[in-house]
């Protein structure tokens, strides 16, 4: 896999400080960013969302890196990223959208983090969650001010850090009568956060009100709201943060019913394979993920892989996946940079209410044969083929530069994944 630029700026950071032999001695090292920008942009070096975004020596030497000031970070064998994992039995809770009083946010638009989290409280999303009336109070930047915290290692032991004024953002505070709610918010599926993005927070306004505070990690993907709600069992241990539960919440509209895949399976136009590798992009759910934050910007390889929930090899499956069913295309900026955007079919698709938009997704995928023949195998039987079906089935379709064996195994689980995607919308929509 090709090198970042971060990576070849920490390259020369841990060879110029010898920084895996000073962790290993003290446990820790602390660089202060003016050393990092000697070589790069600190702010590009030392935020990591989640655990793919790491540079390829911090996940070798099992290292993270933790801002404890305005200007310096501490790098040690700590355990900062919690696992995400969606509970997808959960029956997302209805609520209203008040479109005669609302008329500045539109609920088929939010492919924003702040659009989708102002549009959870006028839907009253966060009342339902804390069970009292809510205001938003505040978001943004703030200084963390001074706390002291354990932290696991690695090797099982803890560390004590001091912060002293680091710089934190929150997405979202709510207050209600008793509580007070910290969310960070993110416009996609993940597999993990960055636990400090709801810890320093948390000591920060712990110290400042009187109220519960609430640490709440929220997404919205494929027109779901999912709120995770954690607590600090331990407020002084940044690793004693455990989920209380999860609650979805999707905006009314018509359901997505069996009758409705059917449909588009009878009527569906097939076109030609293009001439564009055959997906390997197993969750659809990123696609929808990554076509919802194409329509706010065009973005760069690099934009994706570094600033959403994708690493580099996701990043090409899942691009050439959006190009494969005619929905994305690239251009050249004025930097001669390869520019990823949705076409004007992927623009008409992404702008629809939720049944026309799931609905119009699943035409897209079944215009290809591979996936319609599959899908006309599972009805047949009443469940789905073997693998070893899915790829005769594929072999029958003269997919493009597929050649190998090994590499239609492999697709096959795309078309799976992607089947059972389809399947999936009456349950969910």
């Amino acid at each position: 896999m090709s090198q970042t630029k971060t990576d070849k700026a920490w390259e020369i950071l841990f060879e110029r400080h010898k920084i895996i032999q000073k962790v290993q001695q003290n446990g820790f090292f602390e660089i202060q960013a003016k050393e990092i920008k000697k070589v790069r942009e600190p702010r590009l070096m030392a935020k990591f969302d989640h655990f793919s975004h790491l540079p390829k020596l911090f996940k070798e030497n099992g290292l993270s890196i933790l801002p404890v000031s305005r200007s310096s970070y501490i790098i040690g064998e700590f355990d900062v990223y919690e696992k995400v994992n969606y509970d997808r039995k959960i029956k997302p809770i209805r609520v209203d959208f008040p479109s005669d009083l609302i008329t500045t946010i539109d609920p088929t638009n939010l492919y924003s983090e702040s659009s989708a989290l102002h549009c959870a409280h006028i839907t009253g999303m966060m009342e339902i969650i804390s069970g009292e009336q809510t205001l938003q109070t505040i978001s943004g930047r703030m200084s963390s001010k001074e706390f002291d915290f354990k932290i696991s290692t690695r090797m099982g032991t803890d560390r004590l850090i001091s912060i002293k004024n680091s710089q934190i953002e929150i997405d979202g505070g709510y207050e209600s009568q008793n509580q007070f709610m910290i969310v960070e918010a993110k416009n996609e599926t993940v597999d993990d956060f960055l636990v400090r993005q709801l810890y320093y927070p948390y000591r920060l306004w712990q110290s400042k009100t009187y109220k519960e505070v609430k640490p709440v990690f929220f997404t919205y993907s494929n027109d779901i709201f999912s709120f995770f709600i954690y607590e600090f069992v331990d407020p002084s241990r940044y690793n004693s943060l455990r989920l209380v539960e999860q609650k979805d919440f999707i905006i009314s509209h018509e359901e997505v019913e069996l009758d409705d895949i059917i449909e588009v399976f009878h009527t569906v136009q097939s076109v030609a394979e293009p001439e564009i590798p055959f997906p390997q992009a197993d969750s659809f759910t990123r696609v929808v993920d990554l076509l919802g934050l194409l329509v706010e910007n065009d973005l760069s390889k690099e934009d994706i892989t570094r600033n959403y929930a994708f690493d580099e090899r996701q990043t090409a499956y899942y691009t050439r996946a959006g190009m494969y069913l005619g929905l994305m295309e690239t251009y050249k900026d004025e930097n001669r940079k390869v520019m990823f955007r949705l076409n004007r079919a992927g623009r008409e698709i992404m702008k629809l209410k939720t049944k026309e938009k799931f609905l119009n997704l699943a035409r897209t995928i079944l215009s290809h044969e591979p996936f319609k023949q599959v899908l006309a195998v599972y009805f047949q039987n009443g469940s789905p083929p073997q693998k070893h079906r899915v790829v005769e089935i594929m072999k029958s379709c003269n997919l493009y530069n597929v050649n190998k064996d090994s590499t239609y195994y492999r697709r096959a689980s795309t078309v799976m994944g992607w089947i059972n995607w389809i399947l999936d919308l009456p349950e969910t929509y």
